[in-house]
């Protein structure tokens, strides 16, 4: 299946596209709000400002995958591969991002409200000035991740590993750490 075909099929009201073989496809401001994309392969995909709100992408590989201000809220993405994929400035707010590997993933600015990340390898990732206030992050790893500037007040970082993480100018209030392995020489005020 092709692009035209998908955007067709999903037009004409389906939306089950399980599986789906679409490497490097060119999906720009398409609208897929509540697809069904299970393991899909859209490995170096262009989703630039995409709209895939409610959708199911768990398992899915997006390895390398262009979502910059793309409105993934409330998206299924547990399991999937987001690692290197460009975020900047997207909505995933109320997502489930559990066990999810977005390594060297770019989420600068990104919205990630009340999202869960629990789990999630975010080893390297860019979060900086990103919103994720109330986020669920219990035993993410964070090791060497860019924070400077995040608002990670009200979030759940038990168990989370944030070793060599950059977390200056990060608003941390009232954040819950039970159990949190923070960077040497950080203070928590």
């Amino acid at each position: 299946m092709d692009v035209k075909e998908l955007l067709t099929r999903y037009a004409a009201g389906e939306r089950s596209f399980n599986g789906l073989e679409l490497p490097e496809a060119d999906l720009r401001g398409a609208n897929l709000g509540g697809v069904d994309f299970g393991r899909v392969n859209l490995q170096g995909a262009n989703l630039t400002g995409a709209s895939l709100s409610g959708a199911n992408l768990s398992q899915a590989n997006l390895r390398g995958a262009k979502l910059h201000r793309a409105n993934l809220s409330e998206v299924i993405l547990s399991g999937a591969d987001l690692r290197q994929a460009a975020l900047t400035t997207a909505n995933l707010n109320e997502s489930d991002l559990s066990g999810a590997c977005l390594n060297d993933a770019d989420l600068c600015d990104a919205s990630l409200h009340m999202a869960s990340l629990s789990a999630a390898n975010l080893q390297g990732a860019n979060l900086s000035g990103a919103k994720m206030g109330g986020v669920r992050m219990w035993k993410a790893n964070l090791q060497w991740a860019d924070l400077s500037g995040a608002d990670l007040s009200e979030a759940n970082l038990s168990e989370a590993n944030l070793t060599g993480a950059n977390l200056n100018a990060t608003d941390m209030s009232e954040t819950f750490m039970t159990g949190t392995i923070m960077p040497d020489g950080f203070i928590h005020q």
